[in-house]
Formats: structure tokens, sequence, C-alpha cells
């Protein structure tokens, strides 16, 4: 799966979400499914002159029908974008409310732009608004692209309104192709399941979504927008409940280069559209696990999407900690190997040099015994007791030719475990990464 990061908008190609998928039991995955799939939504993607390339889309537009609830995720980057500060503020400041759309842009992140950076993203929520109908405060913005360029204003004033006129159950896609930047594939996935033996006789419910991300991604928030819409009816603080549990396990186990964004985002909207009138779904009960089921599902496919599709990648990678002494030594083992030049090029070159996996986990700080530490590589014993195990080379460069990579290793100090998904480090990161401005 080599990236070109092609220009050309005829190039893209949604991207093969080979396995991995959670857990689908009683979730059907909807083919083609995106963030329209869910009913009480539509979408639009179209060129508005942010980037010169006219086939490049670069604004998306996700709308719901009527006022719905919202929740959302932002980057933790002390230098997070404008765009972050004014969602967070129409959010009430506490990341759920009410809310009538999502307007994106790629190319410019108003990041790092000050006042008048603020100013803008405020301008295009007003304007934004009043195309739709609803107050600025409905509207959530996001914006990815260089940092520390001001947005041009005349264009949101000339192409919000195509945008709107272009709004369509189908136009998911689309909007899944503006917010790209340096992705190579679309990124949307959705799954449904019934509502009859949970409470809501006659209902089918679906969760769909879309993202972006190819590099400058590793939690708080893996450069990472996403926007999931839900058709089940929720309200905003338990929506923002189940979006936080669903991001901790997908989003923010993804690392491409251990660079947090400052303009991470990731917003979830619920119009109930499904179950109009019925009371919303609770935690504690069947349906709402039966939802968050769902969700993790349509998050971690994407978050694996995400990595899979990093800057220059050619190998998506999964890391599996085992027998860590609590969660969070499980997340820093992961991480450290995750995050490390040494093990992605390693990768890269197919060389399954259990050592740098080794040296990775022993400076993550991490409690662990040596002589407890077991590693393998794509399913090949090479470490057992802190001691090297003779393996056979030609299969393990073999099973290097598989397009997904796994790293397990088992710390023998607990019961903890989790995973992280990466991607090895090409010649083609280099490159993408120096000319980014150029």
């Amino acid at each position: 799966m080599a990236n070109t990061h092609g220009e050309s908008a005829s190039e893209y190609e949604p991207l093969a979400l080979t396995g991995g998928i959670p857990a689908l039991d009683g979730l059907n995955v909807v083919e083609g499914g995106g963030v329209t799939s869910a009913l009480g939504f539509r979408a639009s993607g179209i060129h508005a002159g942010f980037r010169a390339n006219p086939e490049r889309l670069d604004l998306a537009l996700v709308v719901a029908d009527e006022p719905c609830a919202c929740a959302a995720t932002f980057t933790k980057n002390v230098f997070c974008a404008a765009p972050v500060i004014v969602s967070r503020h129409n959010l009430d400041d506490v990341s759920y409310g009410t809310a009538r759309g999502l307007i994106v842009n790629s190319g410019t992140a108003n990041a790092a732009t000050g006042s008048k950076g603020i100013e803008a993203a405020e301008y295009v929520c007003a304007m934004t608004g009043e195309t739709l109908g609803c107050p600025a405060s409905e509207v959530m913005v996001a914006s990815t692209g260089v940092i520390g360029v001001h947005l041009n204003l005349d264009v949101f004033d000339s192409q919000v309104p195509n945008a709107f006129a272009a709004l369509s159950r189908d136009g998911g896609a689309d909007a899944a192709r503006a917010i790209m930047t340096t992705d190579t594939h679309p990124k949307e996935f959705a799954v449904s399941f019934d509502g009859g033996d949970i409470g809501y006789d006659g209902a089918t419910f679906t969760v769909g979504g879309m993202c972006k991300g190819s590099g400058m991604i590793m939690p708080d928030m893996a450069t990472m927008i996403a926007c999931i819409t839900t058709d089940a009816p929720m309200v905003p603080d338990v929506l923002h409940t189940a979006l936080v549990g669903a991001v901790a396990t997908s989003f923010n186990k993804v690392t491409v280069d251990s660079d947090t964004s400052t303009n991470d985002s990731c917003y979830l909207f619920a119009s109930g559209a499904a179950a109009p009138g019925a009371a919303p779904i609770e935690p504690g009960t069947a349906a709402y696990d039966r939802f968050t089921s769902a969700l993790r599902a349509v998050c971690e496919t994407l978050a694996r999407a995400m990595a899979s599709d990093g800057e220059g990648a050619t190998r998506l990678i999964t890391v599996r900690v085992a027998g860590a002494a609590d969660d969070a030594d499980a997340d820093v083992a992961a991480r450290t190997i995750a995050n490390s030049p040494l093990v992605k090029t390693a990768i890269f070159g197919h060389d399954a040099n259990w050592g740098r996996i080794a040296g990775a986990v022993g400076r993550s700080g991490a409690r662990f015994e040596q002589h407890d530490v077991s590693i393998d590589i794509m399913g090949i014993p090479v470490l057992r007791a802190g001691l090297p195990v003779p393996f056979d080379e030609d299969e393990a460069l073999r099973r290097f030719e598989r397009p997904e990579i796994d790293l397990d290793v088992d710390l023998g100090a607990g019961s903890s475990s989790t995973a992280i998904w990466t991607c090895d480090f090409s010649h083609d990161y280099v490159t993408i990464n120096g000319d980014y401005r150029t």
C-alpha cells in the first residue's frame, strides 16, 4: 500500500479496510457507508479554492436536518487552532450540546493565527449558520492544512452557498475527500444494528463516519479530523460519555509520528431520526451497550485506516502489549514501541529486529523484569524469558509481505493489555514532510 500522495482527485480510491475490525456481534457493515449513512444527515464536498488544483475538493459540509445532540473531543495541544477554540466554546466549553452542522476546509489550518484567526472561525460559523438558518453557536468548524496562514474569508463568502446547494444523502463520499490533506485515500465506514431486541421495535440504527489523518498524528487526539453521525436517539451528555470512551480505545491509540496536531477534533452528531419520538438511549441498558459497540467499531476501523495511510507508509503495524502491571504501563510500553523510529524503519526494511523492540520497551518506563519478557513478530516467537529464540529468517521475510505487521510483547508483570496502531517509516515520509509547504 505504498503512498503516493498525489494531487489529482482521480487518484483517490476508497481505502481497503482489511482485518482487525472489532467484534461485530449484532452489527452489520453498511456497504459503501459513511457520514451520511445515518438518517437525518446530508453532506457535500466541493472545490472552493483553498487549494490551487481545481480537481481537489477542499470544503466539506455535514448538516443535520434538524438541530440535534452533538458531542466532541479535541486536541490537548496547548497550541490549539482557532477552530478548536471556537467549536469548544460553541459547545459551552463542556464539549457537548446541540448543533446543526460541521464545516471543514482543507489546505489552511487557521492555527497560530491569533485573535484574527479566532475572528475568522467565528465568522465562518456565523455565515454558515445564516446559510443553514441556525445560530452561529450551532455550527462546528474545523480546518486542516498549513499552520500559521490566515483563512481567505472571501472563499467562504462565495462558496458556502455552493456547498449548501450541493448537500445530499449521497454527498458523504465527496465530504470525505474534501477534508483530506496528505491522505492518499478517503476514510469512511458505517455499521447498523436492529433495535427490536433492545427496546426499539421497528427501528434500525446506523452509526457512520469519516475522518482524515495521515501525518502529525499521535494522541491526545490522533492531524486528525473526524465526523461521526448516528440516527439513534441520544442526549448530549450521554453522547459525550460514549464518544470519550470510544475515542480512548481508537483514535487515541493511533500514532504515525508521535506528533500531536494543533487541530485534532472528533465530532459526533445524533439525529434520533431512526426512532422519532422515542425515549433517548440510557447508560446501563442493552441499547446503550449495542450503540457503544457500534460506535467503537466505527472509530476503531477509521483509526486503523489512519495508521494504514500514514505518510509514506507501506505497512500497518499493530503493537500489542500484554502482561503489564496496569493499563498505564501497557499503554506507555506499546506507545514507545510504536513511536520508535528504529522499530518503524526495521519494519520498512523487512528486518525482524527484535532487539529494537526490546530496547524500546526497556526505556518506556513500564515496570517489568527482563527475564519475564516474551516477544513475537508476525506470530513468530523471537524472545522468550528475556532470551532470543532461533527463528526462520526466510519465513519472516515471507510474512513481511503481509499488509499488516503484528508485534506482540508480553511483559510478564500483570494482567493489563492494550493495542496501538502505527505504520512503518519509509523514504517517502521524509520527502513528504520535507516538502510539505513547498
